[in-house]
């Protein structure tokens, strides 16, 4: 039976609405207002619009005749500042202007004053005539019936993809059904395709980032439009959903990460990764984890020792670039500690540690308690504050480093040996002075070492 959105009795989408859309049609357009003579000292950023010194007063005469009319001037009280004067709504508004390569009164910048004030004009022609309208737009929003998973599982699933077609609001052209699948939305896509029932399921905030759209763009949670010239929305750099910047405070902390939008291995968010590839643990992690344990439990120094840089760097761009397909046998690299040193490059370069920022002040307090029955309650606690992919991956390497110091007869590596070497790697400290941050690196030792000894009672 093939997956359909629609199937659910209880729901029936809505329109895409079209409210919106219809009034940045009707917004008043930007008619410059040119200066006939010609002034000194005018900016070479400005044309024509720029009047120099003159008065509110004079600028509001100036622009009396028509909606959307727009002028420059020089402020009379602060030489050397700007004004960008705009009619709108029978009135005239002022607003500072600043130029550092791009035009901007605001968040947004622009390459030029005519594309200012035409999204200038469309947010307030909007706002004014829509405010009630914007203020409610989260209230029933379309994700909360829809959702979404990610779509890496998609060229598995592609025959259970419906063949409806995507929904616009306005006339909707005739389509063939061949390419229905690429018209989709996203955010339709996404909710065909099911979540594997072994997929960890880890929460991710989004990560929204300010987005230009070219063309009309719906936003993915409330399924209005999206309004302006430029930065009408954001974008989730993880998983591609696009939505209201006011939209984006409310959306749930249920990212899928897209793996055409993750595009690396290391340094790239744990949970990030480990979403994308639908996965517990990172592939580095298990990978070269298997590896170690497969052939070199009882090397000497091992992890202490350092592999060569340029093959340990060579294993980053084979993960980086292969993924779970990267060779990383005794064929390609015979050395034991090009792995080992791999794997804590990997912990080093996480953009966000294994044991997190968040969570290290309690990991450090915990370190500094000499009881050792109150130090093991203190890191059990501790340890309830990590997020669930980290949890799982210190789990799973505390377990290999345990099994390490199995062989510490051959290898000379005992937990407190591991524990100087995987203190630092594993727990950075967040933007503390330099001092605080070397006297921490005794607790971050102990740390790690109690949590390798007590593997078996922690986790």
């Amino acid at each position: 039976m093939a997956l359909n959105v629609f199937d659910h009795d209880e729901y029936r989408p809505p329109v895409w609405k079209s409210y919106l859309y219809q009034l940045q049609q009707e917004a008043p357009h930007p008619r410059r207002v040119t200066c006939t003579c010609e002034v000194e000292n005018r900016p070479k950023y400005y044309g024509r619009e720029f009047h120099g010194k003159i008065s509110r007063e004079e600028a509001d005469q100036l622009l009396s005749q028509a909606e959307g009319s727009y002028l420059i001037r020089e402020s009379l009280r602060q030489p050397g500042t700007y004004t960008l004067a705009l009619r709108f709504g029978n009135q005239t508004r002022n607003f500072r202007l600043y130029h550092d390569g791009k035009h901007f009164v605001g968040e947004k910048r622009f390459e030029s004053i005519h594309d200012l004030v035409t999204d200038g004009l469309i947010t307030l022609y909007i706002e004014t005539r829509a405010a009630e309208y914007i203020a409610k737009m989260t209230i029933n929003p379309i994700y909360e019936h829809v959702g979404y998973t990610t779509l890496n599982q998609e060229p598995a699933l592609k025959k259970h993809l419906p063949l409806s077609p995507e929904v616009h609001d306005g006339p909707v052209p005739v389509k063939d059904h061949c390419n229905t699948e690429e018209r989709l939305t996203s955010l339709v896509r996404r909710a065909t395709l099911r979540e594997s029932d072994l997929a960890p399921k880890y929460e991710k905030v989004h990560n929204f980032k300010v987005h230009t759209f070219r063309g009309p763009h719906w936003c993915e949670y409330c399924a209005n439009f999206m309004w302006g010239l430029i930065a009408q929305g954001v974008k989730c750099a993880d998983c591609g959903l696009n939505v209201h910047k006011q939209c984006s405070k409310v959306v749930p902390n249920d990212c899928q990460p897209d793996l055409r939008h993750v595009k690396k291995v290391y340094s790239c968010d744990l949970t990030t990764l480990v979403k994308a590839h639908n996965t517990k643990r990172p592939m580095v992690v298990d990978m070269c984890i298997q590896e170690i344990e497969a052939r070199g439990l009882q090397s000497e120094g091992l992890y202490r020792i350092s592999g060569f840089s340029e093959l340990i760097e060579d294993v980053k761009l084979a993960f980086d670039r292969d993924g779970e397909k990267a060779d990383i046998s005794s064929n390609v690299y015979e050395d034991i500690n090009i792995i080992t040193g791999a794997l804590k490059l990997y912990f080093r370069e996480l953009p966000i540690p294994l044991i997190t920022y968040d969570a290290y002040p309690r990991f450090i307090e915990a370190g500094k308690i000499t009881d050792s029955e109150k130090r093991l309650e203190s890191l059990h606690e501790a340890l309830k504050l990590l997020p669930p992919a980290h949890f799982e991956s210190l789990r799973y390497l505390m377990a290999h480093l345990k099994r390490v110091t199995d062989y510490e007869k051959e290898n000379l590596m005992p937990s407190e040996n591991l524990g100087i070497v995987f203190g630092p790697t594993l727990m950075r400290a967040p933007e503390l002075d330099a001092m605080t941050a070397l006297n921490d690196i005794r607790y971050q030792r102990l740390v790690v070492e109690t949590l390798i000894t007590n593997e078996d009672v922690l986790f």
